[in-house]
Order: structure tokens, then sequence, then C-alpha cells
């Protein structure tokens, strides 16, 4: 039954074919459609049911005829070519190369799918990875094996965020540096021009694997590139023990995508016309991301959406938000404000950022300061908002201070160069700097030994004051 050519379709709907159901197949195998013209297209079983099998064409359906074309049954599930001359090339969405050198020379091939990961043969996730970014290593630590998403919104810098992450990420506890997966699914041009020239400038290039599923290619090859990116990512993570950091943008493209198979199939819609099962899809991809007993290495994510309407109730950021270890959310008014990197304070967090910090870590007064840091910019946005109602001259002398240090924590804090990389002793000196300028009775949440040992008893400035 395998390899074994058969003439005719059913019908045609758009990128899915119907035909006769012959013998045992498998969902997601691998099909070949022939037109008139001996033109070969890929695609792979999407439903089945005792009579008719629904194949998914990745391309364009130009030239097929329900009479004159051909269905090849490959007996096999889409597989990538993987091997160790993975890094430093370039594939489109299905992993088939575009940079003009060639299949790699290996004979590994790996499903695209994935196998599933025994949870028994996860190990948790501690190691602190620093990204000399002060919003992100101070407030929402990112964990190596962590799989940390950036929801954003039309316009703003994700890409100059991911592509700065990137560029500087290193783990403390290790010499070794990440080798990069970078994933775009529906992307314009310039947008993956600009990650390539990033890549190339600061000298990565030969340490990326690049998918590209452009907004001009088939918006089905949308679904395949994640899963290729993740497949190339696990082979050089736990067959190679490398730390490997995989950037997949936009993850709102591919949901697109998955809403319009979904839809072409006659499925029963769910919320806003996605599928009932995009929960289950998405954590498909993002649960390939840890680290696993036995091998050294590990998958770190960063996936980015941008959601729409800037809406974090938007199902696509909601179920994510349920599925991956937090958020770093992106704010509008911050950017409009000229704050970069324009990280939302309150709605990012980092829950596995209690496991990598603190002595032996980073240092021992992360957590502290940090907490402290996260309830002072809470009162800020409760005297804003109440300024915005009575005024500022009516607001106590007590509120005028956090409303000046909400000024100074998103100026100084906040806001970095794109090329700045600080280390995690500067970012935390400087968020003791901040602190000082908040009366000493309003520092909660530090413990008092920390006060004593990083701040003047007399000026109360911070430790980079004093040196």
């Amino acid at each position: 039954m395998r390899g074994v050519e058969y003439r005719g379709l059913s019908r045609i709907e758009g990128p899915v074919v119907i035909t006769e159901r012959r013998g045992d197949l498998g969902f997601g195998e691998v099909v070949a459609v022939y037109d008139r013209e001996e033109g070969r297209r890929l695609g792979r079983v999407v439903d089945m049911s005792e009579a008719w099998i629904a194949i998914q064409i990745f391309g364009s359906n130009t030239g097929l005829s329900a009479d004159d074309s051909r269905v090849e049954f490959l007996g096999k599930p889409m597989e990538l070519r993987v091997g160790p001359g993975l890094l430093g090339r370039i594939f489109n969405g299905l992993g088939e190369p575009v940079d003009g050198y060639g299949d790699i020379i290996s004979s590994t091939c790996l499903d695209v799918n994935g196998l599933p990961i025994n949870p028994y043969a996860r190990t948790y996730p501690r190691d602190f990875i620093q990204t000399g970014i002060s919003a992100s290593d101070g407030m929402n630590t990112l964990i190596r094996g962590q799989k940390l998403p950036i929801f954003s919104g039309s316009g703003l810098p994700h890409n100059k965020l991911a592509a700065q992450i990137v560029r500087q990420a290193k783990i403390l506890s290790s010499d070794e540096s990440f080798v990069v997966v970078f994933c775009a699914m529906g992307v314009k041009y310039d947008v993956a021009r600009f990650f390539l020239d990033d890549f190339e400038r600061s000298g990565v290039l030969a340490n990326v694997v690049v998918f590209l599923s452009l907004a001009d290619a088939p918006s089905l090859e949308r679904l395949v590139a994640p899963r290729c990116a993740l497949t190339a990512a696990e082979y050089l993570a736990y067959e190679r023990n490398m730390h490997v950091l995989v950037v997949m943008t936009d993850m709102t493209n591919y949901c697109e995508a998955l809403r319009e198979v979904s839809s072409i199939r006659g499925e029963v819609p769910s919320r806003k016309g996605y599928p009932g099962y995009l929960y289950s899809d998405l954590a498909a991809l993002y649960e390939r991301a840890g680290k696993i007993e036995g091998s050294t290495g590990s998958i770190t994510q960063i996936p980015i959406l941008t959601m729409p309407n800037d809406d974090i109730s938007h199902p696509i950021p909601d179920l994510s938000g349920y599925i991956t270890e937090g958020q770093i959310v992106l704010d509008r008014e911050l950017t409009q404000r000229g704050v970069y990197p324009p990280v939302a304070g309150l709605p990012s967090l980092s829950r596995l950022m209690k496991d990598g910090i603190g002595p032996g870590m980073t240092r021992e007064d992360h957590k502290d300061v940090s907490s402290q840091l996260f309830a002072a910019y809470s009162k800020v946005k409760s005297v804003r908002n109440l300024a915005s109602i009575i005024g500022e001259e009516e607001l106590s002398e007590n509120d005028k201070h956090y409303l000046k240090f909400g000024e100074i924590f998103e100026q100084e804090f906040l806001t970095q160069g794109e090329t700045e990389n600080r280390s995690i002793d500067q970012t935390l000196d400087l968020g003791w700097k901040i602190l000082g300028r908040l009366p000493k009775e309003d520092l909660l949440r530090i413990n008092k030994k920390f006060i004593e040992k990083y701040m003047d008893p007399v000026t109360g400035a911070g430790f980079m004051d004093r040196h």
C-alpha cells in the first residue's frame, strides 16, 4: 500500500483535497499529490473516516483536478533531516534549504511532531539566564529551560527586544553560549531581514538555525514551521548537548492559519472562531521546551505573539498564559513616552523566577529588591489614577514621592539602549539607587540587613551612589 499511486480525487476544497481511504493510514502521514503536468505537492493526512481521508496540501491547488490528479501515500510522518551541519543554515517552513547550499549531509531524519517526553524524565529549570536587560533580569527573570513569551501589540518593538535577548543572553553558571533556533511564521520580509542582519552584525549567525515561512508563503506552511524548528532544537539540545534558545514569531499568525484550516475542514468553531483544540495545539508546541535527565542540553523558548487590539484576554495570549511560565508584556503607553524596552511592570511575571535567583545564583538581595520594586510601582499606578481625578497638587507629600519614583523607575531602570548589556549586579545596584528615593520606612519588603548592607544610612542612596 505504501509508495503505490492512486488516480483521482473525490473533491478539492481550497488547500484540502478529499479522496477515498485505501489501506492502513496514520494521522499526520505525508502524502504526495501530482497534477496532470507531473507537478508534485506534499501534503499530510489531517482527517479520516472509514471511507474517506482529507489531505492538507502545502502550497497552491492550482492545476489540480479531481479526474487527472494522482495521490501517493509515502507511509511516513513529515520528517526533518538533522545533523551537525544544521547551524548557520536557512530553511523554509517545511524544512527545505533556501540558502542555496543544498541539503545537509546526514542520514538522520526526525519526525517533526516530536516524541512525548516522560514528565518524570524532566528536570526542574533553575539556572539563571542573564539577558542584560534590567526589566527582565531584575523583575521577570528568565530561567534555562523556561518558556517565557513576549506579549506585544502591532507596532511595538518586540522584534528589537527579542534580537537583543538573542545577542546578550548567557548562563552565569556555565561558560557555554547559546545556539539559537529562529522561526518566523507569516512575517513580512523586512522583519525576517531585520533578524538575519542583526544575527550577522552581532556575529552569532554561525550559531543560528533559521526557519522562514514568510507572508507570501502558503499559510498552511505556518503550521509546520514551528514543528520543524522545535525538532531541530531537540536534536541540538538532547543529541548534541547544547543550550538552545528558540525564538518563534509570530504565534498569532500561526493561530490564524490554524483557524483557517479548521474552517475549511468544517469544524465547529470556539472562541472568536478558533478551533476548540487551540489550547492543546499550542501546548504541543510550548511543552517541547525544558531540560531532560541524561542530557546537559536544554531548550528555552521565547514565543512572540501580537495581541489583537492589545487585548490580553484574547484567546491566543489568554491560553498561552495558562501553558507558559509567565509572560513579558509590552506597554504601548510606555512606548509613546519613549521608554525602551517598554516592559509593563505589573502584568509581566516569571513564575520560575523564585527558583533561579538568590545566593549562589544571582545575589542574596535579588528577591527582596524585586519584590519592593513591584510593590512601589504598583502604588505608583494607584497614585497616578488618583492624580487624574483630584489633580496632582492635591496629593499628599508621600504620594508625590511615589510619582517622582515612578518617573525615575521608568526613565532609569526600565529604559536602556538597544546595545546596553547590564550585568545582574548593575541591575540590582540600580534598583537600590532608585529605591533610595523612597522613605526608608516604606521599604517593608526588604530585609533590614540588606538595607544596612546596600543602602547608605545617612543619604538613603543606593550602592551605586557610594561607589
